[in-house]
């Protein structure tokens, strides 16, 4: 479409997708970036600017684009919003967009990192404008529409993801489309040319933990659920000194342990397809590979302790945070002594 407004606080994606709006067939470009206007005179300036672009025509090039980026001052609703001049100013200019429809030759983009869609100027474009806006709401939301996304990235790069793998990458990288992408270049490189789709291994060999990413809680549980002891309690140590530790670490413990030991019940009644229904193929399979290093009787009695570590840290504030590696050991020590 010869004009689109592209709304998104991912700098990266919204670049990105400007890229491919404009096109290899663009050969005059004009940027107009109202990164630094904060005021309604640098506004009110870039926004003439936006105006005298969109109305010059091409001229002696094939194709003329206009990239209007940056703008985040666009309507938004609550405090923060344009001054009443600017926010006329701006209907104003997306009136004439929708009634001045562009030459097959020319294209105008324009790009923000918030538009409220019942605003007017948002409502004027829709219909005439293509309108790409990607959500910026609660962490799991961003996470779910990355890990959405982030096949056709991989695709670009000549990867795919095994069912499952793609969350998993997304929660290990973050949701930052820039971080993503160079860590999928870093899984090409490391794929090579042996083919096949990235698995959950991959993901643990090559990636690297993105910024702000809290340690992923799954890298013990895994270790808890191999019964491999020495790991564990490496990746206990990562969270060791956090607020709540105690607390947070025997919850998610006991859950882990009944979960398994669910699924361990179910498996011995020939039914562990059921208590594996809901899982990610991946994480199914994981949780099946587990149950051959526990008894159902050590999953039940583990699941117990923590339970009641649990109560302890809830109610004794702190004094409880060194039992938690005790338990740990006591739990993933098989009969007779002996740990993996």
């Amino acid at each position: 479409m010869k004009l689109c407004v592209i709304i998104g606080e991912d700098d990266f994606l919204v670049a990105e997708t400007a890229k491919k709006a404009i096109g290899a067939d663009a050969s005059a470009l004009e940027v107009i970036d109202s990164l630094n206007s904060t005021n309604a005179e640098t506004e009110l300036r870039d926004i003439a600017a936006a105006d005298a672009s969109f109305s010059t025509p091409p001229f002696l090039e094939p194709v003329k684009a206009t990239w209007w980026k940056n703008v985040a001052f666009l309507p938004c609703g609550g405090k923060g919003g344009p001054s009443e001049e600017v926010k006329n100013a701006l209907e104003r200019f997306a009136k004439k967009l929708a009634e001045n429809p562009l030459p097959e030759n020319q294209k105008f983009i324009l790009s923000g990192p918030r538009l409220l869609q019942t605003s007017i100027f948002a409502k004027t474009l829709k219909g005439v404008a293509e309108m790409v806006v990607f959500p910026s709401g609660k962490p799991w939301e961003k996470a779910r529409d990355a890990a959405a996304r982030l096949p056709e990235m991989a695709a670009e790069l000549g990867l795919s993801f095994s069912p499952g793998v793609a969350a998993l990458f997304v929660s290990r990288v973050g949701t930052d489309t820039r971080s993503l992408f160079r860590e999928l270049e870093k899984m090409r490189d490391y794929i090579g040319g042996k083919g096949g789709a990235v698995t959950a291994d991959d993901v643990a060999a090559v990636t690297s933990q993105g910024v702000g990413v809290e340690p992923e809680v799954w890298d013990l549980t895994d270790a808890v659920g191999a019964r491999d002891l020495g790991k564990a309690l490496a990746q206990l140590g990562r969270f060791e000194g956090d607020s709540g530790y105690a607390v947070f670490m025997t919850t998610v413990l006991e859950k882990f342990f009944r979960q398994l030991a669910e699924v361990k019940d179910a498996a011995e009644r020939g039914r562990a397809g059921d208590a594996t229904a809901g899982m990610a193929p991946f994480a199914a399979r994981k949780t099946l590979a587990f149950l051959g290093n526990w008894t159902l009787r050590e999953l039940r009695v583990a699941r117990f302790r923590f339970l009641a570590l649990r109560e302890r840290a809830v109610s004794s504030s702190g004094s409880a945070d060194a039992l938690v590696a005790t338990e740990l050991v006591r739990a993933c020590r098989r009969a007779g002594g002996g740990a993996a």
